[in-house]
């Protein structure tokens, strides 16, 4: 039998054989049913099934199958479209797994980031300008006046010159040849009165000595005080979960832009151990970009001296002792009073006149509220130089 030719011709002139009302398909059923008919009587062909009622639609399992895989392909639309915000990136071009956010950091900060080695002891560091700047932690450098610095994995180590060491905010700064290790990868600060509690933070660094590892985390909390060096007290220090250890000492704490927002220098530990529990503190980048100049010069960082401690109290901050010969007891203030206010500003915890003092400079007179027996006074006392250690 001959196939006939069809004539439905589609939009752009052109002859589809298989569509039309003159198609192959429907030219094919009418002669096999002109055929059956010539042959005799057939026996008739079972009704089709009623139609579902409407409200009752059932999905025939073609459907039904196609149905799932295209619940099943939304899924995993909705979950891939979240994972640049989860630091999961789908595959990318060529089958390779796209870096995670936590990996991009990494990629851009880790040349930038450095071994130290001050005599025995070791730590991390990183660089902070292009002329060989490099920033570390003063408990890491102590009282050495030079320094060995790694670049890289493999890299062989450098001589560094400790320019400057600041006990009271745990930095120091180390000077390296810029010509001694290629090509150098400063990291920049980040304005760290801008971290928030929740913000993702990565910290690279050298840990019990392995080479430059990378662990993420969250700020778990900002505006704590730690323990300086010096015996004082470091405000506004950066609190993380992001696992530091011994070793990430001076090692930067980046936010997911890359940049530096503290550097890592205490760690909270449990038991009898000295690693990780999950709480680490980091100085914020704002003081060192504070202490950076005069540190790069070889200067001594001077800061404003009260000589007081005090604690809690319900009215402010009452005061436990007074350092013989400083500005607190040369004013008349003594052990049992209660500071109320600084310059006009209210005091309510010890925080608040640690906050007052340090916005001064040694040889800065100030104004003290205190009470003493329900009695109010104020007192004016010019503020020393912080001594080198705690009295």
């Amino acid at each position: 039998m001959t196939r006939p030719p069809s004539l439905w011709i589609d939009r752009n002139g052109n002859r589809d054989p298989d569509a039309g009302p003159f198609s192959a398909a429907r030219w094919r059923r009418q002669t096999l049913e002109a055929e059956a008919r010539r042959q005799g009587p057939v026996e008739p062909e079972p009704p089709e099934s009623p139609p579902d009622r409407p409200g009752r639609r059932r999905l025939v399992p073609g459907l039904a199958l196609f149905a799932a895989l295209a619940a099943l392909a939304l899924s995993l639309v909705a979950v891939l479209g979240d994972d640049d915000q989860a630091g999961v990136l789908p595959a990318a071009a060529g089958g390779r797994p796209a870096p995670t956010q936590v990996g991009r950091v990494y990629q851009a900060a880790s040349p930038g980031v450095v071994s130290v080695q001050a005599g025995p002891a070791r730590g991390t560091g990183f660089v902070a300008d292009a002329d060989g700047t490099i920033v570390t932690n003063a408990h890491v450098v102590g009282d050495a006046q030079t320094a060995q610095v790694r670049f890289g994995d493999t890299g062989r180590m450098v001589d560094a010159e400790v320019l400057g060491i600041d006990a009271g905010s745990d930095l120091a700064v180390l000077r390296v040849d810029p010509g001694s290790s290629g090509r150098l990868r400063p990291l920049a600060l980040a304005d760290s009165d801008r971290v928030r509690v929740g913000d993702a933070v990565v910290a690279i660094g050298h840990p019990f000595g392995l080479d430059r590892t990378a662990t993420a985390g969250i700020v778990s909390g900002v505006g704590r005080e730690i323990q300086a060096p010096d015996g004082f007290q470091i405000d506004e220090v950066i609190q993380t979960d992001a696992p530091i250890n011994p070793g990430n000492s001076g090692g930067p704490l980046l936010d997911v832009r890359g940049q530096v927002v503290g550097v890592n220098t205490q760690i909270a530990t449990g038991g009898g151990g000295n690693g990780n529990v999950g709480i680490g503190f980091a100085v914020p980048a704002n003081r060192v970009r504070e202490v950076l100049p005069a540190l790069r010069r070889g200067e001594r960082i001077e800061r404003p001296y009260l000589g007081v401690t005090s604690a809690p109290h319900r009215e402010g901050a009452e005061i436990q002792e007074v350092t013989p010969g400083s500005p607190a007891e040369s004013a008349g203030l003594r052990a049992g009073d209660v500071i109320t206010g600084v310059d006009g500003r209210p005091v309510r915890d010890p925080d608040d006149v640690a906050k007052a003092i340090n916005e001064h400079k040694p040889g800065d007179e100030v104004q003290v509220e205190a009470s003493r027996g329900g009695q109010s006074r104020v007192l004016g006392v010019e503020l020393a130089a912080r001594p080198q250690r705690t009295p």
